[in-house]
Order: structure tokens, then C-alpha cells, then sequence
């Protein structure tokens, strides 16, 4: 659920479909910059009711360190 969740907001904020994001994608292969995991992080952070620190959103690397992150707190 939360994966669907999270690739949902990826896919419209990327414009990317379903099937290119996967909990092994690296976001750099969607080719994410810097503002849109901004973008992405104030998206996650309404949905999901969490801070996310630029610290954080740094350390980001996969889709799945994110939906690791969601999932820990």
C-alpha cells in the first residue's frame, strides 16, 4: 500500500508510468533531479504526515530507501 502510494506520487510528478518504477529503481535512472525529489518530498510529506529533512531526501537513492523511510516512521 505504501509503495503504491509512493509510486504513485513519483509517476505524476516525474511523468514516468507505473511500470518504469519499481522498489529497486534509482531515481537518478528517472533522471530526478534535485528539485523534483523536492517536489516529490513535499508530496510525500502531505500524504503520509512526515518530515522529511534535506539530510534525508539526500540519502534518498532508490525508491525503495524511500518507501523504507515512510514505512519507519
Amino acid at each position: 500500500m505504501v509503495f503504491e502510494k509512493i509510486r504513485a506520487i513519483i509517476c505524476e510528478q516525474l511523468e514516468v508510468g507505473e511500470d518504469d518504477v519499481t522498489a529497486d529503481t534509482m531515481l537518478e535512472d528517472l533522471n530526478a533531479d534535485y528539485l523534483d525529489l523536492v517536489d516529490i518530498s513535499m508530496e510525500l510529506e502531505d500524504e503520509f504526515n512526515v518530515e522529511i529533512s534535506e539530510e534525508t531526501l539526500e540519502s534518498f537513492s532508490t525508491v525503495g530507501d524511500i518507501v523504507n523511510f515512510i514505512e519507519d516512521m
